[in-house]
């Protein structure tokens, strides 16, 4: 019983302890490797316990075989000295052993490695955001609640599936935030698994309870008046169950329309997914899909590939590298073959020490809270669109470390290969940023470079706007996490030791808006990328400035 309460607030106070949103493969391999090491400690606990009793059970059984002789010549028994000696022994020394064997607390030492281990886990703003994730890839891979409970994802190596009462718990982050339509979405899945006979904790009882509710508040009174008859059948004492088909009753009789049949211009109205902030959602969705790409097989023909030797560098003139047209205009290329396996290694081994949250300042409410990514030591150069400062940005979603040339040669190689390819001063440029994101992982459309709104942006660093972007992909991606450009239609696919490279400003100056871009989600897998901003400063003879402003 004492073990029982200590693992109990011990689980209990897990919501106290604020740890990372974790959108890292890496970090959830640390977290199954703890967890492996709870489950290795918890086995050792049962083996103190079942040793315990297996010694308690031999005692009883030996107990019981003389009490039994002794109880059915009490007299006889005890008129032979030896045993009545044992009997005050025993008495007197040998219950007192087994009351403190039984006593004995045999969870310390869980408890223990239970209690080092808390301040790794993740907390209820973990949790909620690991089951955003899944709605957010649900959307954007078109999904359907099924697909995902039954684990047939596109890539997958292993299959992992969800209970309903799992089901439910993605249906209740739903609710909470109000999205009445992922609500029905997930309580409906529920309910299905629920009928197909699985075996929960949670009853239907509960699930219409919910259903019902995100149904009608989705404007289809017909629906919500079924459930929650279904509900009542169930259960006919349910007092909100009662009361809600009062109400819809009284609703549907006071549009006047006995029959049940409701206004479907309200219900198409208010169903679907909740608005969001993002204009171009749908393109950047269907893009993620590999949907809507906008290349025709004619601008198709004037893409090539070349070995290119970065306009006679000296790195590159022996041995130039494979380069490949991904898109015109905007002229995106990819490098192949461009960064080893090895350097790699290298900059992921020293980034992911680094990986870490940060707090920033919401540029909406000004109120310091933390971003959902992490981040380690400066900010990521994100814009805030009111103050123009750089800033971190809710909308991404994943975690990022920024390393310096000086740290260790891979970098400063990597650094110079840039230039070389680039023919851009990397002097002036950001440092490294390497990024890794998870499941759920991605960054909506966004620009790098600052706009003519943003007078401010990068004034911090004193070096210009960023006029180009180099973008190396560290991992290949078994679904999803693909960078596509909404505006034009592109879509550029992660492979492992490549490098994607685009100009953000034309040789005017001015910023080339078809650049907007995002990081689709990863679906499936994990993605590292590292990503070098050069800026304008450093530019002026090696890439000059021409008049026309499209130029």
């Amino acid at each position: 019983m004492k073990f029982l309460v200590l693992l109990l607030l011990g689980l209990l106070s897990l919501c106290s302890a604020h740890t990372d949103f974790f959108t890292s493969i890496g970090h959830m391999t640390d977290l199954l490797n703890t967890e492996k090491d709870l489950v290795t400690s918890l086995k050792d606990y049962i083996m103190a316990e079942e040793l315990k009793l297996t010694k308690i059970k031999q005692w009883a059984e030996k107990l019981d075989q003389v009490t039994e002789t002794a109880t059915k010549d009490p007299e006889g028994f005890l008129g032979h000295p030896v045993n009545a000696f044992k009997l005050m022994k025993r008495l007197n020394t040998e219950w007192l052993e087994l009351e403190n064997l039984v006593l004995k607390d045999m969870s310390d030492g869980f408890i223990s490695n239970l209690t080092i281990q808390r301040q790794y886990f993740p907390n209820d703003e973990d949790q909620t955001g690991a089951a955003k994730a899944l709605l957010r890839l649900q959307d954007t891979y078109n999904l359907t609640p099924d697909t995902f409970s039954s684990g047939n994802l596109p890539g997958v190596k292993q299959k992992a599936s969800l209970t309903a009462e799992d089901c439910f718990d993605l249906g209740k982050v739903a609710y909470t935030d109000a999205d009445y339509y992922h609500t029905e979405l997930w309580m409906e899945q529920a309910l299905k698994q629920l009928d197909d006979g699985e075996e929960s904790s949670i009853d239907k009882v509960l699930v219409l309870d919910y259903l019902s509710y995100a149904v009608y508040q989705q404007g289809d009174l017909d629906k919500a008046l079924m459930l929650t008859k279904r509900l009542l059948f169930l259960d006919p004492e349910h007092q909100r169950g009662n009361g809600n088909l009062k109400y819809f009753e009284y609703i549907m009789a006071k549009e006047g329309n006995k029959t049940g049949v409701s206004d479907g211009a309200e219900t198409k109205a208010r169903k679907g997914r909740p608005r969001d902030h993002l204009p171009e959602r749908q393109k950047y969705e269907m893009l993620c899909r590999g949907e809507g790409v906008k290349m025709t097989p004619r601008r198709q023909k004037r893409l090539f590939c070349r070995y290119f030797d970065g306009n006679r560098s000296p790195t590159f003139v022996l041995s130039p590298t494979k380069q490949e047209d991904e898109w015109d205009k905007p002229r995106i290329v990819r490098y192949h073959d461009i960064i080893s396996d090895d350097e790699i290694a290298k900059v992921q081994a020293i980034a992911k020490p680094r990986l870490r949250r940060a707090t920033i300042s919401n540029p909406i409410t000004g109120v310091l809270e933390t971003a959902h990514y992490r981040i380690s030591k400066r900010r990521a150069t994100v814009h805030d669109p009111v103050t123009g400062q750089l800033t971190t940005a809710q909308y991404r979603v994943s975690k990022s470390a920024w390393l310096s040339g000086y740290e260790d040669p891979v970098i400063e190689t990597i650094n110079r290969r840039i230039q070389d390819l680039t023919g851009l001063d990397v002097s002036t440029a950001e440092e490294l940023q390497v990024a890794n994101y998870g499941v759920g992982g991605q960054y909506e459309p966004h620009f790098d470079f600052g706009r003519k709104d943003e007078p401010d942006a990068f004034k911090e660093l004193g070096t210009g706007n960023r006029i180009a972007t180099w973008l190396f992909y560290m991992s290949d991606v078994e679904a999803g996490g693909a960078t596509v450009f909404p505006e034009v239609g592109a879509a550029v696919y992660p492979k492992k030791g490549t490098a994607v490279f685009w100009y953000n400003l034309f040789e005017s100056g001015e910023g080339d808006y078809s650049t907007r871009h995002a990081a689709c989600p990863v679906l499936v897998g994990n993605k590292w990328v590292s990503n070098k901003w050069i800026h304008e400063r450093g530019q002026e003879f090696r890439r000059p400035c021409k008049l026309s402003e499209l130029e």
